[in-house]
C-alpha cells in the first residue's frame, strides 16, 4: 500500500480574464524537473471548457478541468470531491490550480485549508497575473473581485509586456507597490515566460486571508449535486452543434461544441469572430481547413496558433450581462463558416 500523501505543494495561478492564465501554466510546465508528476485543475467560468484544450497529453501530467462557474463558490464542493478523487488517483508531486478569471481567491483557499486537506496539500505562494493595460480602465481599479485577487497575491506577474508602454507599466508597479503586505515579488512574463524557481523557492502561503465578495458567498450553493470531473461530455452529432449557456456574478458566457469530423474555413470563421463586439472575451479550440487551430482574443488582442486538441471543435464567449449576441442568429453564421 502507497504511503499517505503528505505535503503538497499546491500554487494557485489568479488573474482576472484574459491575463493570460492558461499560457503561463504551459509555458512553467515546460520547465518542470524529470522525475516529477504535476497536476493541473482549470476552472473556466463558461460551460464549454476550452483552456484545457490547449495543454498536451503526457504521461507526466494529469489536467482536469472544470466548468461550469466559480471554484470558490459554485462549484466549491465539486472541487472538494475532484481532488480527492484526483490525489487519490494520479499521487501527483505539485499541484497548480487556475481559477476562474471571475473567481475569488478566499474561498478557494477555504476548501484547500479545510480539515478534510489538512497535512496532505500545501497552499504555496499565491500568483496573481496583472495585464498593465487593464489599469487605464476605471472600471477594473474599481472591481472588487480584480483587487482581490491582486490583494492576497504573494507574488504578482506582470503579462502582456510586449503589448504595454513603459508608462503602463511603471504604472502597474506604482499601483501594486500601494498594497500592503507588500508582495514577495513583481516581475514581467512576455508571452507568459515565468522562471519555475518562483514557484519553487516560494514559502508557504500567509494566514492573513480576506472573505469572499456578498456576491460569490450568494453564489455558492447549499450542497453538492454534479461532480462534474467524473462525467464524460455528451459529444455533439455531426450537424447538430451542442450549445451552453449560463449567467452568474454580473457576466454571461455562450459556447458550443461541435463534432471533430465537421470542418470550419479558417478565413470566415476568424473574420466572424473579428467582428464580434471588441469587448467580449472569445476563446475557441476549432477543427479547420487548415488544420486544429486555438483562437484567443482578450482585450482587443487576437492569437492564432496551432493545437493539438482533437476531440471536438469549441468556442465560448464571455462578456458583461445583457452584452453577448443572440444566440440563434450566431449560430447559423458559424453553420455558414463550415466547409
Amino acid at each position: 500500500m502507497p504511503a499517505p500523501l503528505a505535503n503538497v505543494p499546491v500554487h494557485l495561478v489568479t488573474g482576472f480574464l484574459g491575463s493570460g492564465k492558461s499560457t503561463l501554466i504551459r509555458r512553467l510546465i515546460e520547465q518542470k524537473p524529470d522525475g516529477e508528476r504535476w497536476a493541473v485543475v482549470i476552472n473556466e467560468f463558461g460551460r464549454v471548457g476550452i483552456d484545457q484544450a490547449m495543454f498536451a497529453e503526457r504521461d507526466d501530467l494529469v489536467v482536469k478541468g472544470l466548468p461550469g462557474g466559480c471554484l470558490c463558490c459554485q462549484l466549491a464542493f465539486v472541487l472538494q470531491a475532484s481532488l480527492v478523487n484526483l490525489l487519490h488517483r494520479y499521487r501527483p508531486d505539485r499541484l497548480i490550480i487556475e481559477p476562474s478569471g471571475l473567481g475569488h481567491p478566499a474561498g478557494l483557499l477555504d476548501v484547500l485549508r479545510g480539515e478534510g486537506f489538512e497535512g496532505v496539500l500545501d497552499v504555496r505562494d499565491i500568483v496573481a497575473l496583472l495585464d498593465p493595460r487593464r489599469l487605464d480602465d476605471p472600471r477594473a481599479r474599481k472591481h472588487e473581485t480584480f483587487r482581490d485577487q491582486l490583494a492576497m497575491a504573494d507574488g504578482v506577474a506582470l503579462t502582456m509586456t510586449d503589448l504595454a508602454t513603459p508608462e503602463q507599466l511603471e504604472a502597474a508597479r506604482s499601483w501594486l507597490g500601494d498594497f500592503w503586505p507588500a508582495k514577495r515579488w513583481v516581475a514581467e512574463a512576455p508571452h507568459g515566460e515565468l522562471p519555475l524557481s518562483r514557484l519553487l523557492d516560494g514559502r508557504r502561503h500567509g494566514n492573513a486571508s480576506a472573505a469572499a465578495s456578498s456576491s460569490h458567498q450568494a453564489a455558492r450553493p447549499a450542497s453538492a449535486t454534479l461532480v462534474l470531473d467524473d462525467v464524460a461530455l455528451r459529444e455533439p452529432e455531426p450537424g447538430r452543434p451542442l450549445r451552453e449557456e449560463g449567467a452568474s456574478l454580473g457576466h454571461a458566457t455562450l459556447g458550443w461544441r461541435w463534432h471533430a469530423a465537421e470542418v470550419f474555413d479558417l478565413d470566415q470563421v476568424t473574420r466572424l469572430l473579428g467582428e464580434l463586439p471588441a469587448e467580449l472575451r472569445v476563446k475557441g479550440v476549432l477543427h479547420t481547413g487548415d488544420g486544429w487551430k486555438l483562437f484567443n482574443r482578450a482585450d482587443g488582442t487576437v492569437s492564432l496558433t496551432d493545437s493539438a486538441w482533437r476531440r471536438d471543435s469549441r468556442l465560448e464567449l464571455i462578456g458583461g450581462a445583457g452584452s453577448l449576441p443572440a444566440a440563434e442568429a450566431l449560430e447559423a453564421n458559424l453553420a455558414e463558416c463550415l466547409a
